[in-house]
C-alpha cells in the first residue's frame, strides 16, 4: 500500500513505539510499513468486537479508544483502559489464534493503521 514520505516516517514513529515491532530488522519493519493500512474510525464505532476472532492488529495514529470487556456474571461492559496515540491493540488474537478479548470503541474520530494476520505471523511474530 503506497504511503507519502511523511507517512512512513509517522508510521514509523507510532510503530516503534510498540513493543512487538521493535525487534525487527529494517527490511522486515519495510515490509510491515508497506503492508498496512490506513483505517478512518468515526466516534462510537467499533474496531474491533469482543468474542470476534481476530485477523488484523491495529495501532492507533491519533483519537482515543475505549477497551471494554463484558465479565462472567455481569451485563455492564467494564472499562480496562482508553488507548492513547501509539499503542496498539488486537496482537492477541493473532499469537494466541483466540477470539478477541475485549471491545474497542472509538471515543471520537480516529485514525487507526491495520496490520493483517499474514504479515503478522509472517514477519512480525517470528522477529518476536
Amino acid at each position: 500500500i503506497s504511503k507519502s514520505s511523511e507517512t512512513i516516517k509517522k508510521l514509523r514513529d507510532r510503530l516503534m513505539q510498540a513493543f512487538m515491532f521493535k525487534e525487527l530488522d529494517e527490511k522486515e519493519f519495510n515490509i510491515v510499513i508497506n503492508a498496512i493500512e490506513e483505517v478512518k474510525v468515526n466516534a462510537g464505532s467499533k474496531v474491533i468486537t469482543e468474542g470476534d476472532q481476530g485477523d488484523c492488529m491495529y495501532v492507533l495514529e491519533n483519537g482515543s479508544l475505549n477497551c471494554t470487556k463484558v465479565f462472567p456474571g455481569n451485563k455492564e461492559a467494564t472499562l480496562l483502559k482508553v488507548y492513547q496515540p501509539g499503542e496498539g491493540f488486537g496482537e492477541l488474537a493473532l499469537l494466541y489464534n483466540c477470539p478477541r478479548a475485549a471491545t474497542i470503541t472509538a471515543l471520537e474520530d480516529s485514525i487507526v493503521w491495520r496490520l493483517d494476520r499474514d504479515t503478522f505471523d509472517n514477519i512480525v511474530k517470528d522477529a518476536a
